[in-house]
């Protein structure tokens, strides 16, 4: 991977007892949901979510929605989607600013490497000298390409700063120990124009009883 240096408001859990039973269901849920979890941490997750569990109750993880950029024998590597920052794109990369998607401003890609940047592009059928396609519809932008002649040529752009990463089988422990759900992406996730609503978006999609986690309230002392 090559870098550069540089939720929806929820009603409130219920007082009666349906909806205390039915918050008590959820969250049994999300503590292990087959299929998910532990069942793929042999699969190699390019290309796919992470989608953080309760179990990630604080930091920058905590109900983040990860794409996986790559997952290989040496570890993995992604870009934490909905965790926009204040930091205007130009105050690290000048040009920029005016051409990335909205809401426009960075976003925190992970806790490594914050001094480095990395964009994401939507891209055409069409190959792009600047960019790197990753998979169909989505790649790596050259931010040291012109970025008006960049914008041109693709549907969105999106800058992060710093990235996830995992060593070597530490990101299959995690899916074991139930700290992610493992699920498919949309291009759409990538340039969601509502970050904040994407962790319960994600997973309000999902069939069956995983669908449910998208009801946990935020705040787990809330019952």
């Amino acid at each position: 991977m090559v870098v550069r240096g540089a939720a929806p408001r929820e009603a409130p859990v219920a007082s009666t007892t349906a909806a205390a039973t039915v918050v008590v269901r959820v969250r049994a849920v999300a503590r292990a949901v087959d299929g998910h979890n532990g069942r793929v941490s042999a699969e190699r997750l390019t290309g796919r979510l992470l989608v953080a569990t309760p179990l990630i109750d604080e930091g920058v993880f905590h109900r983040s929605v990860i794409l996986v950029l790559q997952h290989g024998d040496d570890g993995a590597q992604g870009v934490v989607l909905n965790k926009p920052l204040t930091a205007e794109v130009d105050a690290i990369l000048p040009g920029w600013g005016d051409h990335v998607s909205e809401p426009a401003t960075l976003f925190q890609g992970g806790p490594v490497q914050l001094d480095s940047a990395l964009g994401l592009v939507a891209t055409s059928a069409t190959a792009l000298s600047s960019v790197q396609e990753l998979w169909p519809g989505v790649g790596l932008v050259d931010l040291d390409a012109v970025p008006a002649l960049v914008a041109s040529q693709v549907e969105a752009v999106r800058v992060f700063v710093g990235y996830a990463g995992w060593s070597p089988g530490q990101l299959e422990g995690e899916l074991r120990t139930g700290s992610w759900y493992a699920v498919d992406a949309r291009r759409e996730d990538t340039f969601t124009l509502d970050p904040d609503a994407l962790w319960a978006q994600v997973l309000r999609r999902q069939p069956g009883e995983l669908s449910w986690v998208a009801l946990l309230p935020e705040d787990p002392s809330i019952n």
